[in-house]
């Protein structure tokens, strides 16, 4: 499987780095690209990112992450909202067969997109009454939901659900298993949390 973790200026550093490791640790030939050329990315915090390359035409699997929503910040998910141009590439990607996955406010720019249009999807629960407000069926105490070619976490640490769901979808419950325990970490499983 190919991933493409599509990073810009703003992203929040775990959106996209805890994906990052869980699937490329799992095996899965995964990268952190931007949509245009650049020679680094600035995050959230202030951490400088050197991207792999530019987005592919059709990736198997396209993540993006949030960050700078709530705060409507001059560089983050906002600022990609209000220029359009991350919103078409996504509904591009996806419409060549690409399998979309929103983290955190990641799911706004996915909402922007036309993706989440009457769809069950979850983000950060500042920015649960817009995404309502983009046609979503939001599913508030969810930290992942799955809807086939489209899936959506929760706040910034379900950035690491995403990743095991996505394991499990594609090797299985042992594996996504074996992953979590690498992980030290306990998945957390609520009625509805997935889909």
């Amino acid at each position: 499987m190919h991933v493409q973790i599509l990073i810009y200026d703003g992203f929040d550093e775990l959106d996209a780095v805890a994906p990052f490791e869980i699937l490329a640790a799992a095996g899965f030939t995964t990268e952190l690209v931007t949509l245009g050329e650049t020679g680094s990315v600035r995050t959230a915090h202030g951490m400088s990112i050197v991207p792999h390359g530019r987005l592919s035409p059709a990736p198997d699997l396209l993540v993006v992450p949030g960050g700078g929503w709530a705060a409507r910040a001059a560089r983050g998910a906002w600022a990609e909202v209000q220029d359009g141009e991350l919103p078409t590439a996504i509904a591009e990607r996806h419409a060549a067969g690409t399998v979309v996955a929103g983290v955190c406010t990641g799911a706004m720019i996915l909402a922007a997109s036309g993706l989440l249009r009457g769809r069950p999807a979850v983000t950060h629960h500042t920015a649960l009454d817009e995404l309502a407000e983009y046609g979503a069926d939001v599913r508030r105490e969810a930290r992942v939901v799955d809807d086939g070619d489209v899936l959506t976490a929760g706040g910034v640490t379900s950035a690491i659900d995403l990743a095991l769901r996505v394991i499990e979808r594609e090797r299985g419950a042992a594996a996504a298993s074996a992953a979590a325990r690498r992980l030290e970490y306990e998945r957390r499983r609520t009625s509805g949390a997935m889909l």
